[in-house]
């Protein structure tokens, strides 16, 4: 029991320090930009149809980017 008091203190003191972070520095931190294989590699795509698109998807993206059919 102990021990999770301890980390709730510390959760706690990480929380007062960010709260008096200004918005705009919580806001920066709060999004992490992570490279996206094949998605970031082009600055757009633009596709005929639906179906094209659905295909380049599949056939492109790997499937731990969530871009795939269930």
């Amino acid at each position: 029991m102990r021990v999770l008091e301890h980390e709730k203190k510390l959760w706690e003191k990480e929380f007062a320090a960010s709260m008096r972070r200004s918005l705009a520095i919580r806001i920066r931190y709060s999004f992490i930009r992570t490279y996206k294989p094949v998605l970031d590699d082009a600055s757009y795509r633009s596709f005929e149809r639906m179906a094209d698109y659905r295909h380049w998807c599949e056939t492109s993206l790997p499937s731990w980017l969530g871009y795939g059919r269930i």
